[in-house]
């Protein structure tokens, strides 16, 4: 049924992405029958491989080079829906200024070529932007640690489809050579069906860390059998943090590692955040570390706490950073951080990760793929 409810939300929101490049943007080109023909044909192929696309990321069975194509779709029409909703005002705009027609159809015909050119080249780079994962090198306080640390933060990986064995090797020689204290993931880890995902998976087995690697559920693993995945992660020597905590370093001179459930499990019905249940084991005179998926969790924590003083710093993900601008915008209605470090209240910090791999089409804009280097001190 989860499939059918997104696969109808899915067509409708392209569908109406789809008949407004069209009516509002395509016809109304300055440009010959032919060329509007031949755009057409182009949008309404990519529209269908927008419809293929939901399949291939459920039952993925087909060949990484289709599923490519297949993913492509829904970053193009987003992109292109943007740029041809502000040609559109743009137009609008010059239709009623009191130049004479053969100027206005001049200056139309211009904005035609250069809307068309930006779109062709906005989409080019955001494809190439995905191909890159940035290091963030980010310096944080913390009251009473006592040693310097360094964390390693992975989040939002979406193994399946196109981030694949291959992709996770290449991640893990880059993780190991920042010499990490301690590498953490946090959450959505898996998106897709387990047995599709071990052997990318197994490859986080070589993740080289003193103190060694922790993983946190996201909303994504929910989808694909949670207590599987929980399981075989924990197989890999990778510890899941389920609503409890671990001390890294030595005594009185390290921090406490907690992890929680991601807040899907409210309407999961199970693997369901209990903050307090997590920080019953935390050592008091050490600073606490959290990891919860979804920013939006710090809002769960000032009701469920009487003040969030006993944790110090927050590492999220879940954003994406917007993942294609503009959508940084629409991800701000729903989550109170997109991204980076944020001074949430007088005793806690926030980091949100934008996301080490992507979600759906391989392309990024305005929000690099990154691996989190956090120097604590």
């Amino acid at each position: 049924m989860s499939f059918i409810i997104f696969f109808i939300v899915f067509f409708i929101a392209f569908s109406f992405q789809t008949y407004i490049i069209k009516r509002r943007f395509i016809n109304k080109l300055d440009f010959s029958y032919k060329t509007r023909k031949y755009l057409s044909f182009l949008l309404y192929l990519t529209f269908f491989g927008v419809l293929l696309y939901p399949f291939a990321r459920y039952f993925p069975i087909v060949p990484n080079w289709l599923y490519f194509l297949l993913s492509l779709p829904i970053g193009v029409i987003f992109l292109t829906f943007t740029i041809a909703i502000i040609h559109d005002i743009i137009s609008i705009g010059l239709k009623k200024t009191k130049y004479k027609k053969n100027r206005r159809d001049f200056f139309k015909k211009s904005l035609d070529i250069t809307t068309t050119s930006i779109i062709l080249a906005t989409n080019a780079k955001a494809m190439d932007n995905a191909r890159n994962i940035e290091i963030e090198a980010v310096n944080i306080k913390l009251n009473n640690l006592k040693k310097a640390y360094k964390i390693v933060q992975l989040s939002d990986i979406h193994i399946g489809g196109l981030i694949n064995q291959k992709f996770i090797k290449e991640l893990v020689n880059k993780v190991n050579i920042l010499e990490a204290d301690v590498v953490v993931i946090t959450g959505d880890l898996v998106d897709t069906n387990l047995n599709f995902a071990k052997s990318a998976l197994d490859e986080l087995r070589n993740i080289k860390s003193t103190y060694g690697t922790y993983f946190i559920v996201g909303n994504h693993e929910y989808f694909h059998d949670v207590s599987q995945i929980i399981s075989y992660v924990n197989s890999l020597g990778i510890k899941v943090l389920e609503n409890d905590s671990i001390y890294i370093g030595e005594d009185n001179f390290g921090f406490n590692l907690a992890g929680v459930y991601d807040r899907f499990g409210y309407r999961f019905g199970s693997y369901i955040p209990d903050i307090n249940k997590t920080l019953k084991t935390c050592k008091k005179d050490s600073p606490t570390i959290l990891l919860a998926h979804q920013p939006k969790y710090i809002k769960d924590l000032e009701q469920e706490l009487e003040n969030t003083k006993d944790i110090d710093l927050i590492l999220s993900g879940h954003t994406h950073g917007g993942q294609i601008f503009p959508f940084n915008f629409l991800v701000k209605l729903e989550q109170p951080y997109v991204k980076g470090l944020h001074q949430h209240n007088t005793y806690t910090q926030i980091y949100v990760n934008k996301g080490t791999g992507f979600w759906g089409p391989p392309m990024r804009l305005g929000a690099s793929s990154e691996i989190t280097v956090l120097s604590l001190s």
